[in-house]
């Protein structure tokens, strides 16, 4: 695909949307960030909308000329969403409606939604149920008003730009900073893990190989136990860590999965990939890298 889109990246402050807008600009289109928060990322060649996803009116108007919307602005953390149902319902839900009615006023050609793995678990809680919620009514939106429209359903995303919602993020910040990692858990889960660079990418290929109406997987290559990320961690830190499982404070209520995030609930998905992704350990060292810079900066503003 060779035209150059007007992009709209709700959330585009964050994590995964600052890459996902840098990602863009660098292929040549015009990205204007909606987001609640300035972005600490912001180029020189992307535009910013101060707003909030709860406000229609505003989205109707940062949407005007837009040819396409990222739709990454979310309450995203599960235990979060765990304690305010309301609030993860209201942001999820409702904002992803205003989204949708903005593109729909606007004539948007496309709306690309973040999802989750775990739509099709028994696990996520409240915000796997507000990212389901999503997912039927964009659908809907496709068939009722001929609006086109993908499904990316994420796995368990790392990598620079992170913050403490993120559990890569933690496990490093705590091992530099404190020299321990804890868990509350025995480390056996399995993830996925995706350097957010990749899943960057992967939007932008959707994108340019036209892939309209579908949903699509986007985990990484990395599939390991979290016991063996964290000896990862500590074999880069010349095994200096001390790792401790708090089994007793696990996840009892089932809001996080181990093995699988799968469960047999039919909804039919995808798995996309790329022929090159970020190696694993050099990643983690560059996130180690921003924490220490970080900090550095924090200590000089003191």
């Amino acid at each position: 695909m060779r035209k150059k889109l007007n992009v709209l990246i709700t959330g585009g402050s964050g994590f995964l949307g600052s890459h996902v807008a840098d990602t863009f600009s660098e292929a040549g289109h015009k990205v204007l960030i909606f987001d609640i928060k300035d972005s600490p990322y912001l180029r020189k060649d992307q535009k910013i909308f101060l707003g909030d996803i709860l406000d229609g009116h505003s989205l109707e108007k940062a949407m005007e000329g837009i040819d396409m919307v990222f739709h990454l602005a979310a309450l995203a953390d599960i235990d979060v969403a765990k304690r305010r149902p309301y609030d993860t319902m209201n942001i999820n839900i409702m904002g992803t409606v205003n989204v949708l009615e903005a593109a729909r006023k606007n004539n948007v050609d496309k709306v690309i939604f973040a999802s989750s793995i775990y739509v099709n678990s028994r696990a996520g809680s409240f915000y796997k149920v507000s990212k389901h919620a999503g997912e039927l009514i964009i659908a809907e939106y496709g068939s009722c008003y001929a609006l086109k429209y993908n499904i990316l359903r994420f796995g368990t995303l790392y990598g620079t730009r992170s913050d403490e919602n993120n559990s890569v993020y933690r496990f490093l910040k705590s091992a530099i900073e404190d020299r321990k990692i804890s868990i509350k858990s025995d480390g056996r889960e399995v993830r996925e893990y995706i350097n957010v660079l990749d899943a960057a990418r992967i939007c932008l290929k959707i994108v340019e190989e036209e892939i309209v109406d579908e949903t699509l997987i986007v985990t990484g290559h990395h599939r390991m136990r979290v016991s063996e990320l964290l000896d990862m961690i500590n074999e880069i830190m010349n095994f200096s860590i001390e790792i401790r499982s708090n089994v007793e404070n696990s996840d009892v209520s089932g809001s996080h999965y181990n093995e699988t995030p799968y469960s047999y609930i039919p909804s039919v998905g995808k798995k996309i990939i790329t022929d090159t992704y970020c190696d694993l350990g050099q990643s983690l060292i560059e996130i180690l890298n921003e924490i220490d810079v970080n900090k550095s900066i924090e200590e000089i503003h003191i």
